[in-house]
């Protein structure tokens, strides 16, 4: 009895000493690829031309200067608008497809989520080819130009949508029946449930969404870039000042600027979140919706206009990138696939492809075997409450700043990692460091689902903490697991933002290739590219849902066993 008991107590113990080991090991990977990057852009931030520590002269200038201030509020307008028409449009799909009984939910949901797919530049070229000056149907916009505020929050509605509904679509998949029934036995109409139930229901998700729509549109990149013309924001302020003109300072200034209002939205965020938490009951009741045909009606109708637009979308980005000579000459070709443009062709998109499966297989195995850690290692709490909260950081630092605080950090020549700069590890590792956050937070949920005695029977038997990870953790995870990879790779495909800067001469990306033909004036190669990356997109999505259910079927027959 008594060598038992000792021997749980050493195998506790060795089970503490490799918690803390793992624990100071992805602190000092977070210190080093999050944290001092972040501290080498603010001191950057405070330094003249010469290297010189002058405090906020940089900020003063920039406050001084009317063209950079206004970009402020022109990415302010931009996110602001597109969130409030984002949300209104997401929720109403969302209800839709968890509140009503209309036919196609499967199929319009799917069709919904297209978008995560493709870049965003891809939206802002399907606009050019609709409403641009040689476009299709400019006269809609009765003589506004679709160069400016007008494109970029119609392509940020497109390519935030999905984002959107997957938020809402948790939060009202979530409803309490019995407030229904409740609302029904009173006699309200539909109209006083849907203000006095089904809205409140969801607040937080709302809220939610809310947040991080604005977080989307106000820090992105690619959009603006695109279809921005002279309506400048700060995310193509920062790309100019640093591409353009060098000023590496000011570039740094402006990153700070447009990481302020994003922090702000991630801590309220963060906020309501944990509020949320605190509504959920187990008494609650899944709401199922009952027929109504006019409302089935309508919001069938609602979700065949979407579903229309976003084909209209990829068609005409797609068409643009076969017609010959638009608008002259609308033979359809395949020439503007051969990328005649050195290091912007087919190269860079076999990067990308490279980068996205880089960052999606190490990435997962860090990702998950860092929450791991968190949620179920025997260490110190409160350095793995430390890692908690700065695993939650990635979430709330827009791309680019991310990528010029890398440019900064790496670039150092005192810096022992200088090695890794314009290679392609520092773009894998800002992709994962980018994406981080979303699939940690996947993973910890799906890890704390998991009985703790698992653990304690593992230490019992003397079995091995690694082994039980593999044979136990691992396998009952694998549905998350293979979610996290997948949400990695699509999202390495089509950013653009976190590594503008950070691409060398051999390291092109899809993305960034997109860009520059764009800026070249090859809009239907910029075209070609785009919808390469949706291709390849949704051919690895569709292996990874193929190769997903074989191996859950063998690995997982126990989730069907009645």
């Amino acid at each position: 009895m008594m060598n038992g008991i000792q021997s749980k107590i050493i195998g506790a113990d060795k089970s503490d000493q490799i918690g803390k080991i793992l624990v100071v090991v992805y602190l000092i990977l977070f210190i080093c690829f999050l944290i001092f990057p972040l501290f080498a852009l603010m001191s950057k931030s405070m330094q003249n031309t010469d290297g010189v520590f002058v405090g906020f002269e940089n900020f003063a200038a920039y406050l001084n200067e009317p063209n950079l201030f206004n970009s402020f509020f022109h990415s302010l307008f931009v996110a602001i608008i597109s969130t409030i028409v984002v949300v209104f449009l997401g929720f109403l799909y969302a209800f839709a497809l968890h509140c009503t009984c209309m036919p196609l939910k499967g199929f319009f949901r799917v069709v919904a989520l297209i978008p995560l797919l493709s870049p965003s530049i891809l939206a802002a070229i399907a606009l050019v080819y609709w409403f641009g000056n040689q476009g299709v149907v400019k006269e809609v916009l009765m003589g506004y130009s679709i160069y400016g505020p007008i494109g970029i929050i119609m392509a940020s509605v497109y390519w935030t949508f999905p984002h959107a509904l997957m938020i809402l679509s948790t939060s009202l998949s979530l409803s309490d029946a019995r407030l229904y029934e409740a609302s029904e036995v009173l006699k309200a109409t539909k109209l006083r449930t849907f203000v006095t139930v089904t809205i409140p229901g969801a607040k937080y998700g709302i809220i939610s969404t809310t947040f991080v729509v604005f977080i989307l549109v106000f820090t992105d990149f690619g959009v603006p870039k695109v279809i921005g013309g002279n309506y400048n924001v700060l995310a193509t302020d920062i790309y100019r000042e640093v591409v353009g003109m060098q000023n590496f300072q000011m570039g740094a200034v402006i990153s700070i600027v447009l990481l302020i209002p994003a922090l702000l939205a991630f801590a309220l965020d963060q906020y309501f979140r944990k509020r949320q938490s605190s509504q959920l009951t187990s008494r609650a009741v899944v709401f199922v919706p009952k027929p109504h045909k006019s409302r089935d009606n309508f919001f069938l109708a609602y979700c065949l206009l979407i579903t229309i637009l976003v084909f209209l979308m990829l068609g005409m980005a797609q068409y643009g990138a076969l017609v010959k000579f638009w608008p002259y000459n609308l033979n359809l070709t395949l020439s503007h696939y051969n990328f005649e443009v050195a290091g912007l062709g087919w190269d860079s998109f076999y990067n990308s492809v490279r980068m996205s499966l880089y960052a999606a297989f190490f990435g997962t195995v860090i990702i998950f075997v860092g929450s791991y850690i968190i949620e179920k290692m025997r260490s110190d709490k409160n350095l793995r409450d430390i890692l908690q909260m700065i695993a939650l950081m990635p979430m709330a630092i827009p791309g680019i700043v991310l990528g010029l605080s890398y440019i900064f950090f790496f670039n150092m020549k005192e810096n022992p990692l200088n090695f890794i700069y314009a290679s392609m590890a520092i773009l894998v590792i800002n992709t994962v460091v980018h994406f981080y956050t979303v699939s940690h937070l996947s993973a910890v949920t799906a890890i704390k689902k998991l009985d703790p005695e698992f653990e304690s029977v593992s230490l019992s038997l003397k079995v091995p903490i690694y082994k039980m990870f593999v044979r136990v953790t691992l396998p009952a995870c694998l549905p998350t697991v293979f979610d996290i990879f997948i949400y990695l790779f699509c999202n390495a495909m089509t950013t653009v933002s976190g590594v503008i800067f950070l691409y060398s001469y051999d390291t092109t990306l899809a993305s960034v290739s997109s860009i520059h033909l764009d800026e070249q004036g090859d809009v239907a190669g910029a075209a070609a590219m785009a919808m390469l990356i949706v291709y390849i997109s949704f051919v690895v999505r569709g292996i990874h849902t193929l190769i997903s259910t074989f191996l859950l079927n063998r690995t997982q027959a126990w989730r069907h066993i009645q």
